[in-house]
């Protein structure tokens, strides 16, 4: 044993070592044979593909590999594949700066293509300059360069030291994954719970795609009131409404105001015209009106916001539409607007941004003396999608949606039942998806018009006259699956009859990525490709995930599961928080405050950093703290040190881990508190408390280094004597027992520096040991009180205390001490008095029960000889 232990030891090194180790020898590989009661399984979140990771992926993966590495070593037989989300919006960013071009799905496909940059020389290219390129040409791209950031992010994963098994891996643009989003989705349409419909509907000018309410955040943005006048038809009497969109005065239908408003009650029935196009709409009333903001009336515009589409929709208006896809105004006057002033008016606004019709408008009103006073500067929040510049607007598109409870109550408490059924860690977080769903308005829009993506698998036929048919769509068989209707032919058709009359086109649409991360337990397990194996991991044990996409990731995975298979898709959902920058805020790409890991991993050591993020609990947001990182290393070192220096004294000879060596009280005592220790670890890690466990096992780790290994290292040592006596076998049991159990319970947060330790005189590999159970401790300890531990500790303390007030080294010997000990820890202190005196050098103790807190009186310290200069 002796020769495994190395001269010195070490962190460095350790990640590259025991990861090749592990590979080697197939330690997290997964038995696909073991029973669905055996199989413990994981739906790990696939990190999306686009660009690199950050510390805040490092953190929650951390609290994963836990709980994975915890029930391993509880006798289950782990799944804990890792995905790949490699398609979307932040894929097609990437892609355009990196390489410098933009899709153009009306190109045809250059084999030959070769980008004009590659890497950082692409950042610099304005989007104007982005060179054209077809679909396919755009598509080969997205899969090089996430091929490329994949195997990055594999690398870091290992070197933290994720205990994945990296045969069960996966990509959501993949032929399985695409095959198994559009057979669910095939079905969805089958069952009545996928549709179309042409609808007002969020839209991202700058992605120029449809945007789902799960994606939107508000963000407070400067804006104005501009305060415009009408007139009443009848007499033409002026009525004051106060807007922050006035470039959306042509789209107006409708005045509305609350029904309660005593201003308003004579106006309610009546007509008013609009300023500058001179158009009539009429006054309806409304509860969604606040008589608190602005005038008290509003404008009904075709669309400002989502409550000009709920007053559209529930007081039967007609739609003005003037908004275009690329967020300009419509060359075309909307219907209504026929007359020569409203045509006339609209000619100054077509074709012009937002912001410059926005402009233009204002100045008509003044020239008409139709808008009072200037406008009047406010904040106030603005609807953007997630990962947008842009505000959002709302636009009349054909889009897919599938039933999520938004417009169903029986859906929606079926839902919110499924939400109770599911354990949820920490349990408040339950509260955000009862929000969530019971705040629904509408359907999930899943249909994206981009490029990258999974393709709606659907073909419309198309009439006499060439235009499609949407009410008889084409659905693929599921054998034929994946396809891709923009390039295939569906059966019974070929393509000669693409886009012309009596034929057929390809819906142009891709798949929201939800709709693919939604379905991971299927594709991870699959539920296509082997059945098998998908009867053994489905539904799953957890998932794991950031609080923040409850109701997106979560929420979705729940609808596709109750719809498709009529269960929750796992049993436990954790929760991590975000990772906070300095000054308290989100670690965020978008932000730019993020710091990247590897430098951090190498610098500190993944052990360190792993230590920081299991020392935060789940739900709870985390500052990115370096001083924590370094607190995590010096336990790590510590674990080294201190079992090198445990297995030391026995010799070279191994340690037998026999609980009936144990005979000595302050040994016994040890490892009742040890006992403790497991059963505290062990029921916070299975209540997916990792912080609590760390916790408890940390501070006993610390006492037993700091007292234990103190008092007892020269009766452990035996003073070389050929024949152990009884009271050095006790103390090298008790030390072989208690290392064994640390060991195991450091495992799951400390692989590396546990692994080391555990390769010195155990065959195997501690990841693939048992879960520590106190039965063994127990059966050493017998009735031993932990108290006796504690009691020893802080005489030793004393002892020291004498020394380090005197400024001599703890090796000073000391002549004669008298120890004043509380009655309660007089037992403790008199079974552990000859460790005592071992440890603290002394030649003479008294104790004597007195006070309340133990105190070292009447020292007398022996003098050392001088030394020679």
């Amino acid at each position: 044993m002796t020769s495994r232990i190395p001269d010195k030891v070490t962190l460095d090194g350790l990640e590259d070592k025991w990861n090749s180790a592990w590979t080697e020898n197939g330690t997290y590989r997964f038995d696909a044979t073991k029973t669905r009661t055996q199989i413990y399984s994981i739906d790990t979140p696939p990190p999306t593909v686009s660009g690199s990771l950050h510390v805040g992926h490092v953190f929650s993966y951390t609290h994963t590999d836990v709980v994975a590495r915890f029930q391993r070593m509880r006798g289950r037989e782990v799944f804990y594949p890792m995905g790949w989300d490699d398609n979307g919006l932040p894929t097609e960013r990437r892609v355009q700066n990196f390489y410098g071009v933009r899709c153009d799905p009306t190109l045809h496909y250059d084999p030959a293509f070769v980008p004009p940059f590659e890497g950082a020389e692409g950042k610099s290219v304005r989007a104007a300059d982005q060179q054209p390129i077809s679909r396919q040409n755009f598509v080969e791209l997205c899969v090089r360069l996430t091929e490329e950031d994949e195997q990055q992010f594999e690398n870091l994963w290992r070197h933290l030291g994720l205990s994945v098994d990296w045969s069960h891996t996966y990509q959501t643009i993949s032929d399985d994954a695409r095959a198994v989003a559009q057979q669910a989705f095939v079905r969805n349409v089958a069952r009545g719970e996928a549709y179309q419909a042409e609808a007002p509907t969020l839209w991202d000018v700058t992605f120029r795609t449809a945007v789902a309410q799960a994606e939107l955040e508000d963000r407070e943005r400067p804006g104005a009131y501009h305060r415009l006048v009408f007139s009443r038809t009848s007499d033409g009497s002026p009525i004051h409404i106060e807007t922050t969109r006035p470039e959306l005065l042509p789209a107006c239908v409708a005045l509305v105001a609350h029904p309660d408003d005593e201003r308003y009650q004579d106006l309610f029935g009546q007509t008013v015209r609009t300023p500058v196009f001179g158009v009539e709409v009429p006054v309806l009333a409304h509860h969604l009106a606040s008589q608190d903001k602005g005038s008290g009336i509003a404008m009904i515009c075709t669309f400002g916001d989502l409550t000009d589409v709920i007053w559209w929709r529930e007081l039967s208006l007609p739609t003005r539409p003037v908004l275009g896809w690329d967020g300009r105004l419509l060359d075309e006057a909307p219907p209504g607007l026929e007359s020569a002033q409203a045509t006339a008016a609209y000619a100054e606004l077509a074709g012009k941004t937002v912001f410059s019709a926005r402009e233009r408008i204002i100045e008509l009103l003044q020239a008409s003396g139709e808008m009072e006073g200037d406008p009047r500067p406010i904040t106030h929040p603005v609807k953007f999608y997630e990962r947008g510049d842009r505000p959002l607007e709302i636009v009349t598109t054909r889009q897919w949606y599938i039933r999520n409870g938004g417009r169903d109550t029986e859906l929606r408490d079926a839902l919110l039942a499924r939400g109770a059924d599911l354990q949820w860690h920490p349990d408040y977080m339950r509260i955000r998806y009862e929000n969530w769903v019971g705040g629904l308005t509408g359907d999930w829009l899943v249909s994206r018009q981009r490029f990258f993506g999974v393709p709606i698998p659907v073909w419309y036929p198309l009439d006499d006259a060439g235009e499609p048919v949407h009410e008889a769509p084409i659905l693929p068989s599921e054998d034929a699956l994946p396809v891709d209707p923009s390039s295939q032919a569906p059966t019974g058709y070929d393509e000669s009859q693409r886009g012309v009359a009596g034929g057929f086109i390809g819906d142009p649409d891709v798949m929201d990525t939800w709709a693919t991360s939604s379905l991971t337990p299927q594709i991870a397990g699959g539920w296509r490709t082997n059945p098998d194996l998908f009867a053994r991991v489905f539904p799953m044990d957890l998932r794991p995930q950031g609080h923040d996409i409850i109701r997106t990731w979560l929420f979705s995975t729940v609808v596709r599961s109750h719809l498709e298979h009529g269960i929750l898709p796992w049993k436990h959902a954790a929760l991590s928080g975000w990772i906070l920058d300095p000054d308290r805020k989100k670690m965020s790409k978008s932000k730019g405050n993020v710091v990247t890991p590897m430098g951090v991993l190498e610098q500190h050591g993944s052990d360190a950093v792993r230590y920081w993020a299991a020392s935060a609990r789940l739900g709870a947001d985390t500052a990115f703290e370096v001083g924590q990182m370094k607190i995590g290393r010096r336990l790590a070192i510590k674990v080294l040190n201190a079992s090198k220096f445990a297995l030391s004294f026995a010799g070279g000879v191994p340690i037998p881990l026999d609980p009936a060596a144990v005979t000595v009280p302050v040994d016994r005592a040890m490892l009742a508190a040890l006992a403790d220790v497991v059963d505290r670890a062990t029921a916070a890690l299975a209540d997916y408390d990792h912080t609590r466990a760390l916790e408890v096992t940390e501070t006993f780790f610390w006492t037993f280094c700091d007292d234990y290994l103190e008092l007892v290292k020269d009766r452990a040592y035996g003073g070389g004597d050929a024949v152990v006596s009884t009271e050095t076998a006790s103390a090298r049991a008790a030390l072989g027992l208690a290392l064994d159990t640390l060991l195991r319970l450091f495992a799951p947060v400390l692989p590396f520096a546990t692994e080391e330790v555990w390769s010195w005189w155990h065959s195997g590999s501690v990841h693939r040991a048992s879960w520590p159970t106190p039965d063994q401790l127990r059966a050493a300890a017998g009735d031993a009180d932990p108290a006796v531990l504690t009691a020893a500790g802080t005489a030793l303390a004393a002892l020291r205390k004498v020394k380090s007030e005197a400024k001599v080294s703890m090796r000073t010997e000391i002549a004669r001490v008298e120890l004043l000990v509380p009655e309660a820890a007089l037992a403790g202190v008199r079974a552990a008095e000859p460790d005592i005196r071992a440890a603290g050098r002394v030649h003479a103790l008294t104790i004597t029960a007195v006070g309340d807190e133990v105190v070292a009186r009447g020292a007398q310290l022996v003098e050392s000889a001088p030394t020679n200069a």
